[in-house]
């Protein structure tokens, strides 16, 4: 979109403010709001913001940073109120000496898919971020009351989780997600909204933007949305799958291959070598927080195991069934990320990963289809060469140290700024006491 197309867009959508977003190191998206009469010099010279107000941006002498628009990006914030109807924008970060900003978690995605682009590849993600809806339960306190009663699948004509999963789906095609599927999970209160898959930057987009249209709805029913991966003891948590290919320029998907009996090309095999080799150092990136280790535990569907399988949810890395024809279909769907992740860092650490796998030629182990790796004994596993994910963002956090591939996706800058926050938040979590040590030592001890 040009900048007069964008600009007649915002007249006929009767935009009075403009959001100019960006995203931290961490994910957190961060917004600079404009009068819509700034639009035009705001297209045309971007905007300036001091760097420094922004955790891990840049020292207090060096704070100056520039707003670069990308136009393809706007939208309506559909909960708006008229007289106040505000667009949203998605911004690259420069540094005043017109260099794209190292630690921009969106422009180090684009330098990645730069790169492959130079190789005739388009890298293609479909992620299925889950959430859950609670009711407020207490003003300072949040204790998580789920909001609905609804098991998988299930359908409550008299269920008001319903109305509210239809209007967030109502919403968010309306910002370009084009949505494609709505359900109730597994969980009570726990539900998903897929969107169509897309290169990998404009899925990263619409992560960001599905997970704040869908706490701002939320808030306006009095709920709240959270994507924390698991906020209940006992049950499933929330994950964040991701379908991924590569297809050439012509459309083509290069993971097809006729011959193969899994329908599998020599590259989809590398692709998924590549990231199975790099798991453990992925786990970082892609499940970021303490709380996604209590996700990534057996039992709850989450997977655990570091495999590969064609009909075996349990795996790590699932490879959906072929139907004759849908040639472009063929996919990986990595199964650990979860909806804490940078969506931005977690796609250029796993398209590192899978990469390495295809330049160096890497043959994953033979797949598990037909084991529950779950109902394996820790002997069993060892015997088969079967391996697991880390079990703590400590050990998550010693693997990334050790993985070079999945550094250097990262970056110098994004890396050490990545690594320091998530050290304070374990040395914090690690040092609180928490209600559990209380009960189980308190009176025992």
């Amino acid at each position: 979109m040009d900048t007069k197309e964008l600009l007649a867009r915002a007249k006929d959508d009767h935009v009075k403010f403009v959001a100019l977003q960006f995203s931290d190191v961490v994910g957190t998206v961060k917004s600079l709001d404009i009068p819509v009469e700034q639009l035009p010099g705001a297209l045309d010279n971007g905007v300036w913001f001091d760097g420094s107000s922004v955790e891990g941006f840049a020292r207090i002498q060096e704070s100056d940073m520039h707003l670069r628009i990308d136009t393809d990006t706007y939208a309506v914030l559909p909960w708006t109120p008229a007289e106040l109807r505000r667009a949203r924008l998605f911004c690259d970060i420069y540094q005043p000496d017109g260099k794209p900003f190292a630690a921009d978690p969106r422009g180090n995605l684009k330098r990645m898919l730069a790169e492959i682009k130079k190789r005739g590849w388009v890298y293609n993600t479909g992620p299925e971020p889950e959430f859950f809806l609670f009711k407020q339960n207490g003003v300072k306190d949040i204790h998580p009351v789920p909001f609905d009663i609804g098991g998988y699948f299930d359908f409550s004509p008299h269920d008001e989780a319903v109305r509210v999963r239809s209007e967030l789906m109502l919403a968010l095609n309306s910002m370009g997600l084009e949505v494609e599927i709505g359900h109730h999970e597994v969980a009570r209160g726990q539900h998903e909204i897929d969107f169509r898959f897309a290169d990998a930057l404009r899925t990263a987009d619409n992560v960001l933007t599905l997970k704040y249209t869908v706490k701002a709805i939320a808030a306006q029913y009095g709920l709240i949305a959270s994507f924390m991966p698991k906020p209940i003891f006992g049950v499933n948590g929330s994950g964040m799958h991701t379908h991924q290919s590569l297809f050439d320029e012509k459309g083509n998907n290069l993971f097809y291959s006729e011959s193969d009996p899994f329908h599998l090309s020599p590259l989809a095999y590398g692709f998924i070598a590549g990231q199975l080799n790099h798991a453990r150092g992925l786990s970082a990136v892609i499940a970021p927080t303490v709380n996604s280790y209590k996700r990534l535990v057996p039992g709850y569907e989450a997977p655990v195991y570091i495999g590969w399988a064609q009909r075996n949810r349990s795996a790590l890395i699932r490879i959906p069934l072929y139907t004759q024809g849908q040639n472009k279909s063929m996919r990986a769907e990595l199964r650990c990320p979860d909806p804490s992740c940078n969506p931005y860092l977690a796609f250029s650490a796993m398209l590192a990963a899978a990469l390495d796998g295809i330049d160096r030629q890497l043959t994953p182990p033979a797949p598990l289809n037909n084991v529950n790796v779950y109902d394996l004994d820790a002997e069993e596993r060892k015997q088969m060469g079967i391996t697991d994910l880390p079990g703590s963002l400590r050990e998550a956090l010693n693997e990334l140290e050790n993985d070079e591939v999945v550094k250097n996706a990262l970056g110098k800058d994004i890396y050490e700024i990545f690594t320091r926050a998530k050290w304070e938040e374990w040395n914090e979590y690690r040092t609180r006491v928490m209600d559990w040590e209380v009960e189980q030592y308190l009176e025992t001890i």
